[in-house]
């Protein structure tokens, strides 16, 4: 295997020797909370943590989850934006924040969602958990499978609001930012979930969002609060800059404004100290030459994250290497390990992503080669 050195340099990037990002201890911060959760998106890397795995009540941060499967559900093409949803009587008997729904008032969609991300709406979170899966009772059982999938291990719901306080309604900060990040892969969300001010029933009924960071802070991309006596004072709290984008989730404070400063404590910190880099170099990797192959050549593809969290000042330069074949035998199958993608600074290995094949490359057979050496003699075409 012949290495093609593809070598990189980051200059005035990262300025000091290579180390790993470590996890802060959790008495970084004195944080006005009972429990906290510092996470970068792209990577899911936890950062700092407070009593990340405390069965604690999420209250309307519940709503993550419900905003989740719905969103899964626009992108599978279940259901559209646009599709019209008529309010049943149980949704508009709701208590909590509310748009006050009556029963069979019709909505798009949008607007429901729109409601559930802006105001916390709990008579949209269950029209739509109805609409999406014909009961609230069937969507909540939807909520902990897509839990357990995500591997919230520590989370169960018994409804798809966290108006009602119950011990058997539960979450940690770990796996609200598991189901944040997952929410957030979702674009299109953002579009609600960034809201400040808006309106529904014709400018008639004023939204303003809940997160007063949409409004305050720079970057912000959402996500969720919540409020009951039990849980006290949430919050899940996005924000991007410069392509790079971390979740703080505070949970069980004292006061709204100890949430918000707790978030903005974290999200601070992750911007001042953190950033991300890509793992693969801007130039295109070669083709790699299938010998005695249907396919004369294949691509290689890396196989995991695109990027790595790294701390600001902690890198003097950054160099990228791959070791790739110039050419494999047939046959080769889509998957197969070509080779290896690595990411260095100086001689410290910080990331390395395999290099596999794109696509299925058949051995050719005998009459495949024969037939290569009749077009080879009478056109001068290369048999493989």
């Amino acid at each position: 295997m012949k290495r093609l050195a593809a070598l990189f340099l980051t200059a005035a990037i990262l300025i000091t020797p290579a180390q790993a990002v470590t996890q802060l201890p959790e008495d970084s911060f004195d944080l006005p909370c009972s429990a906290a959760l510092l996470m970068e998106r792209s990577s899911g890397e936890v950062i700092y943590e407070k009593n990340a795995f405390e069965h604690l009540s999420p209250a309307s941060v519940t709503k993550v989850m419900t905003l989740l499967l719905i969103a899964e559900a626009v992108d599978r093409g279940d259901i559209s934006v646009n599709d019209m949803v008529t309010a049943s009587a149980r949704a508009c008997s709701m208590g909590g924040s509310q748009i006050w729904l009556k029963e069979g008032e019709t909505f798009p969609l949008s607007d429901l969602l729109k409601c559930v991300a802006v105001v916390s709406a709990n008579d949209c979170s269950v029209a739509l958990a109805e609409y999406l899966c014909g009961s609230e009772d069937a969507f909540v059982h939807r909520m902990n499978e897509r839990a357990a999938e995500l591997g919230m291990e520590n989370s169960h719901f018994t409804n798809c609001t966290g108006l009602f306080e119950s011990d058997e309604h539960y979450t940690c900060a770990y796996d609200i930012a598991l189901m944040s990040r997952e929410l957030l892969s979702h674009e299109f969300i953002r579009e609600y979930t960034t809201i400040w001010m808006d309106s529904i029933r014709d400018g008639a009924f004023e939204l303003t969002n809940t997160n007063r960071l949409v409004h305050s802070y720079a970057g912000a991309t959402g996500l969720k609060t919540g409020y009951t006596s039990k849980a006290m004072y949430c919050l899940s709290a996005s924000a991007e800059r410069d392509g790079t984008e971390f979740i703080a989730v505070v949970l069980h404070a004292e006061t709204s404004n100890d949430r918000f400063d707790a978030a903005q404590t974290l999200l601070n910190y992750a911007f001042a100290n953190y950033t991300t880099v890509s793992l693969y170099p801007a130039a295109p990797l070669p083709p790699v030459l299938v010998e005695l192959g249907k396919e004369q050549s294949i691509l290689a593809i890396p196989d995991g994250n695109a990027s790595l969290l790294i701390e600001k000042g902690m890198q003097s330069e950054l160099r990228y290497e791959t070791e790739l074949p110039e050419k494999v035998t047939a046959p080769v199958t889509a998957g197969a390990h070509l080779g290896s993608h690595r990411l260095y600074s100086g001689d410290t290995l910080l990331a390395e992503v395999p290099l596999l094949a794109d696509r299925d490359a058949g051995r050719l057979n005998t009459f495949d080669i024969f037939m290569g050496l009749l077009r080879y003699y009478f056109g001068g075409k290369a048999i493989c």
